[in-house]
């Protein structure tokens, strides 16, 4: 019996493993983002039956399991406030030395509100480069202004 997301989370990554299996054969097989289709692999999204179904095919996953994939997950993966893993904290780093510019240039391009994480995408490549290759983020969230009321 499984009693949490996170055990399906584990059984993934095992197959993953086991399999040899790449993020993107998971996403062209379900027909999303390589992006998504992770952060649902990883509890983070719901996938609806037939993706879940695709999952559960692809990793060998229990119809239990299969249906834990369709419950809406409690968000957020990070295990501490400061992660620890170093390339996840590299990604702190990155918001607590320029989150402030991020937000000051967000509000005098968009004015008050936020990005959403919502209606969002992501987009991560490899740049090759002679001087070592880069990692090419692109992040795109829908503007969401504070209303007066």
């Amino acid at each position: 019996m499984i009693s949490t997301r996170e055990e399906v989370t584990q059984m993934i990554l095992a197959a993953k493993v086991s399999k040899g299996i790449q993020w993107k054969q998971v996403a062209d097989a379900i027909g999303l983002s390589k992006e998504w289709t992770t952060a649902g692999c990883l509890g983070q999204m719901t996938f609806n039956k037939q993706q879940a179904e695709t999952v559960g095919e692809i990793f060998g996953l229990s119809d239990e399991a299969i249906a834990w994939l369709q419950v809406v997950p409690y968000k957020g993966s990070l295990p501490s406030a400061v992660p620890t893993d170093p390339l996840i904290y590299r990604w702190y780093e990155v918001v607590s030395v320029y989150g402030s510019t991020i937000k000051e240039l967000i509000h005098e391009e968009f004015g008050d509100g936020i990005m959403s994480a919502i209606d969002f995408s992501m987009d991560i490549q490899r740049e090759e480069n002679p001087n070592g290759d880069r990692v090419n983020v692109v992040l795109s969230g829908k503007f969401l202004p504070y209303k007066s009321y």
